[in-house]
């Protein structure tokens, strides 16, 4: 009963959305006529002025011609000659010149004076009278005869001499005619020049248009302006309009048909099927949605939604306690950050305290002052921690891929790792490969040796006593670098083992709590292994300890065999009274420079801007290293260096900055810079590098 209500409605809604149809076809109909129209207008008027251009210039080399020939004295004396023997071995011999079948010649008094013959014109003297008349009028002058052959084009001129004033004008000696039958030939020309079928026909005939092509109408005149014949082009019209009629007409039946099914479909398949929805939305009738899902269409499968909506409800409070879950994590994990900065703050804040304000001995200063060092170090290990994760997160880092000596990598860091473990009861192996890299490899270096630090100080942080190793296989078969991290330590529990790389989980326990930190170390690890096209994955016991697995593509640098560098002695010598400019804006940071090279033989010289540091370096040659902050006013470092390295190209100049991931590292890399330093800075490796570059450049003579 309700079905039967409402249709009217629907059938009137229906209606009433088609006359925006209606309304657009009629527009589209009308439209379509009127540039049918316009276009089949525009196209007749372009194709009568395309042929009469192209007609002009098929006669212009005849017209050329023949004013050449009637202004010539020979042609004058000719007339009064009548030297046959002169006309046939010149004028006589232009036939081909004016693709012609005839051309004849008369003198003043209009009497046929000679022609050059062919077999397709056998009369000799056609030419009116009263054609020589108008040809003296207007000088040259081109006409259409009927002459027993057949329709001929005449091109007529006056012969005079070449001193005439009157040039063209008053003829004073003859006439030179060239005439060319309009025979098939002449017309399959006349078909090649303008690209379209041509017929001859009578004076009388009226030109019918059609749709399928457009025609252009050319009437032959005689010497009066009388039409004697009539040509016409042809060539196929391309825009067909007709087809777009029909389809207009197809698209109205279309329409119809149509709309009469959409009211059937209406009725079964689209109005029943919402007011069942109706129901279940008002009354959550089952009956209903029993009733739904046996319709066709997207309708059941609308029941079959009704029907899972109590499964979608688990699924939601199910997502509900994940998203409770995933912010109690980050909670945690910001109260845990907040606990690691505020520990190491504390301890330098309080030992500074104690040592400004309390009297000390010597023994206690020196160790508060450990104490605020290794306090300070750890706190800038978190910061870089939580920065570098900042920037994977925001997708901030990609891959720096350059040629890497994997044997001379891994050495190396085997002796930089085993200087920090020396007060540890651990036995620190590298695996020595079965089967080195034969050539060097491409990768990022920086992210490889940083995973790989990251692995390593994680295991030795877990491990009091045993044994601790690192290496690497070559696979060549699936072309990957396998690397394993084993250790002997506490090892992790394998429930862990699937958060163990989730940077909002740490792993607590008593060792983790006593290290400290916030357990980026490995998140980080395994951020940069799939940077680099790989995975990680581990193995572990509690108690019997842990090996960490990655792998990441193995790529060859083409060419060259490797050959595996020792890893450089850090031994140097330095030369006395070195001059070193330091920029550095800040006054602090300049004031710990001052205060750590007080008792080095070195003369300082200070820079507080970038512009400054360039106006000292190019004035002053005596200077033998730069250090260069980064960050400065006016230019900073990086615009600085700019100016620098192309005056004095072999000036050391170390890079400061508090700025220490990858990315940064390898952009004063790709700068020019000879090294870097972070702040905060450390004292020995500040010493380290001036010794090391003021040593080279001292050997190198520079």
């Amino acid at each position: 009963m309700i079905i039967k209500k409402n249709f009217p409605k629907i059938l009137w809604l229906i209606f009433s959305s088609s006359i925006f149809f209606i309304l657009l076809y009629l527009a589209l109909f009308y439209y379509t006529k009127k540039a049918e129209q316009q276009v089949y207008k525009d196209s007749i008027e372009h194709f009568d002025n395309e042929v009469q251009k192209l007609l002009d210039l098929e006669s212009k080399p005849i017209l050329v011609a023949i004013n050449n020939d009637t202004n010539w004295d020979e042609f004058v004396d000719f007339i009064k000659t009548k030297d046959q023997k002169w006309f046939d071995e010149t004028i006589g011999n232009e036939l081909e010149i004016y693709d012609a079948e005839y051309l004849g010649v008369y003198d003043a008094q209009k009497k046929f004076i000679t022609r050059t013959p062919t077999p397709a014109i056998k009369a000799l003297d056609f030419i009116p009278v009263a054609a020589m008349t108008s040809v003296k009028q207007d000088g040259i002058k081109k006409f259409y005869l009927r002459i027993p052959e057949g329709i001929a084009e005449v091109t007529g001129a006056a012969i005079h001499a070449s001193d005439d004033p009157l040039k063209n004008k008053t003829p004073t000696s003859g006439y030179f005619f060239v005439v060319r039958l309009m025979d098939r030939e002449f017309l399959e020309n006349l078909q090649n020049i303008t690209n379209s079928k041509i017929k001859l026909v009578a004076a009388n005939f009226t030109l019918k248009p059609e749709k399928e092509t457009i025609d252009s109408m050319f009437e032959l005149k005689d010497f009066s302006g009388n039409t004697i014949a009539k040509l016409i082009f042809e060539r196929n019209f391309e825009v067909y309009f007709e087809n777009t009629i029909r389809l207009l007409y197809l698209i109205v039946i279309a329409f119809f048909l149509i709309l009469l099914l959409n009211l059937y479909y209406t009725r079964k398949f689209v109005y029943y099927p919402l007011y069942l929805v109706r129901r279940v939305l008002e009354t959550g009738n089952k009956k209903a949605i029993k009733l739904l899902k046996e319709t066709n269409g997207e309708f059941s499968y609308i029941g079959n939604l009704f029907e899972e909506n109590n499964n979608q409800k688990i699924e939601l409070i199910t997502a509900k306690i994940k998203a409770e879950e995933s912010d109690r994590l980050k909670s945690s994990f910001l109260a845990n950050l907040s606990h690691e900065i505020r520990t190491p703050m504390n301890a330098i804040n309080g030992f500074t305290d104690l040592i400004l304000n309390t009297d000390i001995t010597e023994t206690e200063n020196l160790e508060y002052l450990t104490v605020i060092e290794k306090s300070g170090k750890n706190l800038v290990s978190i910061i870089d921690d939580l920065i570098e994760m900042s920037k994977i997160d925001s997708n901030q880092i990609i891959p720096n891929y350059t040629h890497v000596n994997l044997e001379s990598c891994m050495n190396e860091l085997y002796e930089t790792i085993k200087v920090t473990i020396q007060n540890k009861d651990i036995e620190f192996i590298l695996i020595k490969t079965s089967q080195p890299a034969e050539f060097n490899i491409i990768t990022d270096d920086i992210k490889l040796k940083q995973i790989i630090i990251n692995l390593v100080t994680n295991a030795i942080k877990f491990t009091d006593e045993g044994m601790v190793t690192f290496g690497y296989e070559i696979d060549e078969q699936n072309k990957l670098i396998n690397f394993t991290v084993r250790d002997t330590g506490l090892g992790i529990d394998e429930e862990e083992h699937q958060n163990i790389f989730d940077r909002f989980k740490r792993v607590d326990s008593d060792v983790s709590i006593k290290v400290g930190g916030l357990g980026l170390g490995l998140a980080i690890s395994k951020a940069y292994v799939e940077l680099l096209g790989g995975n990680i994955t581990l193995t572990s016991k509690v108690g019997e300890g842990s090996t960490f697995y990655f792998s990441i593509p193995l790529q060859y640098a083409k060419v060259e065999p490797i050959t595996v560098r020792p890893v450089a002695d850090g031994d140097s010598v330095k030369s006395e009274r070195k001059i070193i400019l330091i920029a550095e804006d800040d006054n602090i940071n300049y004031l710990l420079f001052q205060k750590m090279m007080q008792h080095k033989n070195y003369e300082i010289i200070r820079a507080i801007n970038g512009q400054q540091a360039v106006e000292i370096c190019l004035s002053n040659p005596n200077i033998d290293l730069v250090l260069m902050d980064i960050k400065m006013p006016i230019l900073d470092g990086f615009q600085a260096i700019e100016q620098i390295q192309p005056i004095r190209p072999n000036l050391p100049i170390i890079a400061q900055t508090a700025y220490s991931s990858s990315e940064d590292k390898a952009k004063i890399e790709r700068a020019g810079f000879t090294d870097y330093i972070t702040k905060p800075l450390n004292r020995e490796r500040l010493f380290e590098l001036i010794d090391l570059y003021l040593d080279y450049n001292h050997k190198s003579g520079v």
